[in-house]
């Protein structure tokens, strides 16, 4: 009976033991049973939130169109024609600006009846021809759209580039300049072109390669900072990139023009090397003019102070006469030209120093 009990003793503990280890794995796989319903949960969860995309809304809400012109009555319907047809699937509110420069055919009775039959058309007319300069800066002052597209009336900018340019402006630019790299203009208009474009680059470096082309697009705040006058409407990219604003390009198509003949004669040859210095000096140079006139003020002193050592050398050692050396005056008129630089550098400062105003920088955000 006692082995029988010992027997028994000794087996209960395994017993308990096999108990205890089913125990476990039942407590074990218990809990894995009750994380499986999350764990489908959470997986539901993030195909759900995940989803399809969804698609974004378009980054401009209203598209202004800003068309200067001057004696395009023959253009101006094919081209609001073909206006509509690039701006309709767009799907976005917008408005076509026409600015008359001072036209003396029918193209401002042409505007007017396109208005009377489309209330997205405004008009503005001058008295007299002012130029392309003038006609986009009172057209950008009408603009309520958040982003512009200026293009000229001759219909040798396509409209159906404008998704295409603001399509490039939602990728972060400013602004969007059109490159004509297939021209069909006359052979002088493309060869004085590129070389004002070289020009251009070069001097402000910019590397874009038509500055002057029509076809550009803006943002609102773009237009509304720049100040195009007088003939600078060649330079708004240099304008608006000194100003701090994003620029780049995309090749546009370019057509022959359909109907009269371009408005531009050789005399933009020469307005073009002015409006360039005149763009250089007032974007780098307007608020620090002793910078370009005192560096042109000490360039010509030294030449002057260089000569005039040189024959004062010849004369102490080597006993040549001034009287007769021409170099003599060159170097004293570099000296007195130095001093003169120097002197409008200094009065330029003064004047600038007076006259500083916080609305002359640009401002990105405020708060």
């Amino acid at each position: 009976m006692a082995n029988e009990e010992n027997v028994t003793n000794e087996n209960k503990p395994e017993k308990q033991t096999d108990n205890n280890a089913s125990d476990n794995q039942q407590k074990k796989q218990q809990p894995n049973r009750q994380r499986k319903p999350q764990t489908r949960r959470r997986q539901y969860n993030r195909r759900r939130s995940s989803g399809p995309p969804k698609k974004k809304g378009p980054v401009f809400k209203k598209i202004s169109v800003v068309i200067p012109l001057y004696n395009e009555e023959e253009s101006l319907r094919p081209l609001f024609n073909e206006i509509k047809k690039a701006v309709k699937p767009l799907k976005q509110d917008h408005e076509i600006i026409f600015v008359d420069d001072g036209s003396n055919d029918k193209s401002l009775e042409v505007i007017k009846n396109l208005a009377s039959g489309d209330n997205k058309i405004k008009y503005l007319s001058f008295r007299k021809n002012y130029g392309k300069s003038a006609a986009l800066h009172v057209g950008f002052q009408e603009v309520t759209g958040d982003v512009t597209i200026t293009m000229d009336a001759d219909l040798q900018d396509d409209p159906a580039e404008i998704p295409n340019l603001i399509a490039k402006l939602e990728e972060g630019f400013d602004l969007v300049s059109g490159w004509k790299k297939k021209r069909y203009d006359p052979f002088i208009k493309r060869t004085t072109s590129k070389f004002f474009n070289y020009v251009t680059k070069v001097s402000s470096n910019i590397d874009i390669h038509d500055f002057n082309c029509g076809l550009k697009a803006y943002r609102s705040e773009v237009v509304k900072s720049i100040k195009v006058y007088g003939e600078l409407h060649r330079y708004i990219p240099v304008l608006a990139a000194w100003e701090g604003f994003k620029i780049s390009e995309i090749p546009v198509l370019h057509h022959p023009r359909r109907y009269g003949k371009t408005k531009f004669g050789i005399s933009r040859f020469f307005k073009g090397f002015v409006d360039l210095i005149t763009v250089i000096f007032t974007t780098r140079y307007i608020r620090r003019p002793m910078h370009l006139f005192g560096f042109l003020g000490a360039l010509s002193f030294l030449l002057g102070l260089i000569v005039n050592i040189y024959l004062s050398i010849s004369w102490f050692v080597h006993h040549i006469s001034l009287s007769n050396r021409p170099l003599l005056f060159l170097g004293m008129l570099l000296i007195i030209v130095g001093v003169q630089f120097f002197s409008v550098g200094l009065l330029g400062e003064m004047m600038v120093h007076n006259a500083k105003d916080e609305r002359d920088y640009s401002i990105k955000d405020k708060n």
